[in-house]
Parts: C-alpha cells; structure tokens; sequence
C-alpha cells in the first residue's frame, strides 16, 4: 500500500491547495507560528463543505504547554462538538498532567465528545515520560492515531522509537509519523514500519502550501 499522506495546512486557501494537490487528508489549524491552535469555525465549515477528503481539525486553545484549566478544557470541548457538527472527520488534540504523562480524565471528555469521529492524539505525545506506556493509555482511551516524530528533530533522528511504537501499537491505533518530513525520508520510514506521514513545510512554496508541490509529494508517497 502506498503511504497515507496527510498535510498540514493553515487556513482555508491552504486546505483547498492540499486538496487540489491529491493530498490523502488534511490537518487544519491556524496560527502554525505557535504550533498551531484552533482554527475559526467559518474555516472548519468551508473546509469540510469544499473538500472531498477526510478534514481533521486541530483543538487547541492557545500555544504554550499541553496543561490546561478547566476554563480552557470547557472551549475545547465545544470546539469539538462544533467540528463534529461541522462534518469534520476528525480531531487533533491532546492534554498531559504536569508530570507530562497522559491526562486521562480530561482526554475522556474530549474523545466522549467527538463521538464518532476519528481521533488523532497530537505532537504533546512527544513530551510524555514513557512512550510505550502512553502509548498503552492511548489505546485503552480508545485513540485511533498518534502524531509523533519520536524523540527526533526532525523524526528521521528517531527511527528506531518510531519502530518501536509501531511494534508496540501492534495495529491498534495508527502511528503517524510527523516533524519536518520531507519525501526523502519515505523510504526510510516505510522501511520502519510507518505507513502514515504528516507533512507541513515540504508542501509550500514561497511559504503557502502548494498544490502544485502536494501533488510531487503524492507522487513520491505512492512508490511505497
């Protein structure tokens, strides 16, 4: 099977290039200065009106750590009820404790409600203590994929954990590969198991994703 490939656009026009260019799904934020947070809801609704391809729409209140108030939990849930009425497919989201393991009374809330959308636990896997066993919670909490680049900036400096949590995910949920990945990096993480990647800044050109460059990527992404 080839790779998934799955883009990571800012904004509407961003969304609609990455469509235009093949891309396989989206993550759609806005403000990616800051890692991203929520986009607007008329963003979401466009999208998901205009595209024919699986959106999944990134929660997340603000920059800045993964530790959140009850305050801003209460705004990610609506965001969630409101991408799911929207017809999102999905969400991108995740919360820690200050002990940077897996907030599980907070992650229930919000996996509870975006019933029945597809949920993907984002790149505050990256900051967790214990991979593996984050990584067990996921699953019991009922995640369908994790955004990781392992411990490595970029991913291809970590190949071996994103090895590991594919053998540990053991086709449970999906481990997607993310951070500064480029089409060089396909064959060496097909090679390790990865048959999902995420994709930002290689898809832009002249800082805008590109549809044009989208499309070269999907091209690379169906040799494996």
């Amino acid at each position: 099977m080839p790779l998934t490939v799955e883009i990571c656009v800012e904004g509407l026009p961003a969304a609609l290039a990455a469509g235009q260019g093949g891309a396989d799904r989206i993550e759609l934020c806005s403000h990616l200065a800051v890692g991203g947070v929520t986009p607007g809801p008329g963003a979401i609704a466009e999208a998901c009106q205009r595209l024919h391809i699986p959106v999944h729409v990134l929660v997340r209140p603000r920059g800045g750590d993964f530790v959140y108030s009850a305050l801003e939990l209460a705004e990610m849930v609506r965001d969630v009820a409101y991408a799911r009425e929207a017809g999102a497919d999905g969400v991108v989201l995740g919360c820690l404790t200050p002990e940077n393991t897996i907030d599980r009374l907070h992650l229930r809330e919000l996996i509870q409600a975006a019933q029945p959308l597809s949920i993907t636990f984002h790149k505050a896997f990256d900051q967790v203590v214990n991979p593996v066993q984050a990584l067990e919670t996921l699953v019991e909490l009922g995640v369908n994929r994790i955004l990781t680049s392992g411990r490595g900036k970029p991913a291809r400096d970590d190949l071996p954990l994103l090895a590991e949590l594919v053998h540990a995910a053991a086709g449970r949920l999906v481990i997607l590969a993310g951070g500064s990945i480029t089409p060089a990096d396909f064959p060496a993480l097909a090679a390790a198991g990865l048959h999902e990647v995420h994709l930002g800044s290689a898809a832009c050109l002249d800082g805008q994703t590109s549809a044009q460059a989208v499309a070269q990527i999907m091209d690379q992404a169906g040799r494996f």
